[in-house]
């Protein structure tokens, strides 16, 4: 069952000269409890997608359908859309040390999606400090009422995907969970993110421009440029057997333990966005480093770069 289905958004913001469109009819789909990545490079849309979905952005200017187990969210009212944010669906933000209010305790910020859900106070504690010792924070309970400075980058990530969960929803978004952390703390939050998932039976939507840490954690992979879906298609498929040219250079580009260290990593060439068509499925012919020994058949879909 389709959980989140997002068709033909296009978002806009206020520029000099009007409004300016970053995304160009994005069209993604997350299954109930399944797991799914975008990805891409910086400036691709993949964050302003997540942001869109949660209609964060006042001065958006938003079009398309957003819809959450069928219910389309970009014309719910104010109050509706606030009940959708935290219970159903959960964020986790790209800097955690940005996302956490400097003067209030995490323990405070932890407990706030309950506690205005009507949690008792007492209450919202207790599940709180449960669920940061799940997370793998020692001494939780003292630790519940630290401030944010003084956890480290790895336990302030722990304490943002705690606040994104507590309430339980049926899809998370994590946008650049393991961006700034060493490889060590990246797997250990990946592992974390895909114990909830399993768990809870929640549904992720996992944003990144690392595809060094996708292949083991999503089902599906969904790749943007310039504000544009490219190609979509099972993981195996999309690092196996990829179809489209960006999409083979951006494998080409990651760095791999067994390469020759006197071959240069491919890069992907530089491209001018494409102004939005009517053709939006048509077969690129962009050329781009291939991936190592593609093979000749795939079930991914391919649209325009």
């Amino acid at each position: 069952m389709t959980l989140l289905q997002i068709a033909d958004l296009r978002v806009a913001y206020p520029g000099p000269g009007g409004p300016v469109e970053v995304l160009h009819g994005v069209d993604i789909e997350v299954a109930a409890g399944g797991r799914v990545a975008l990805v891409g490079e910086s400036g691709s849309g993949k964050s302003v997608t997540a942001r869109s979905v949660l209609r964060l952005d006042a001065d958006a200017r938003v079009s398309g359908t957003v819809r959450l187990a069928g219910t389309d969210l970009l014309p719910l009212p104010a109050k509706r859309m606030r009940a959708v944010r935290g219970s159903r669906i959960g964020l986790v933000f790209q800097d955690p040390l940005a996302a956490l209010n400097p003067v209030m305790t995490v323990g405070w910020q932890i407990c706030q999606p309950l506690v205005i859900r009507g949690v008792p106070r007492r209450t919202a504690r207790r599940r709180g400090i449960a669920l940061l010792r799940d997370l793998g924070v020692r001494d939780a309970a003292e630790r519940f009422d630290d401030y944010p400075h003084q956890f480290s980058g790895g336990m302030r990530q722990r304490v943002v995907i705690a606040i994104a969960v507590i309430a339980e929803p049926e899809l998370l978004i994590a946008d650049e969970p393991t961006t700034a952390l060493d490889v060590r703390v990246q797997a250990q939050v990946l592992e974390l993110l895909t114990g909830l998932a399993d768990e809870r039976g929640m549904a992720v939507l996992l944003i990144t421009h690392d595809l060094g840490i996708v292949a083991g954690f999503a089902e599906q992979v969904v790749v943007m440029r310039h504000g544009r879906v490219v190609e979509r298609g099972a993981t195996d498929d999309i690092y196996y057997r990829p179809t489209h040219p960006y999409t083979r250079g951006l494998l080409g580009a990651v760095p791999r333990i067994d390469a020759d260290p006197a071959v240069r990593l491919a890069t992907v060439p530089e491209e001018e966005p494409v102004e939005p068509g009517p053709d939006a499925t048509a077969t690129a012919t962009a050329t781009a480093a291939p991936a190592p020994a593609p093979a000749p058949a795939s079930t991914n879909e391919v649209t325009a770069p």
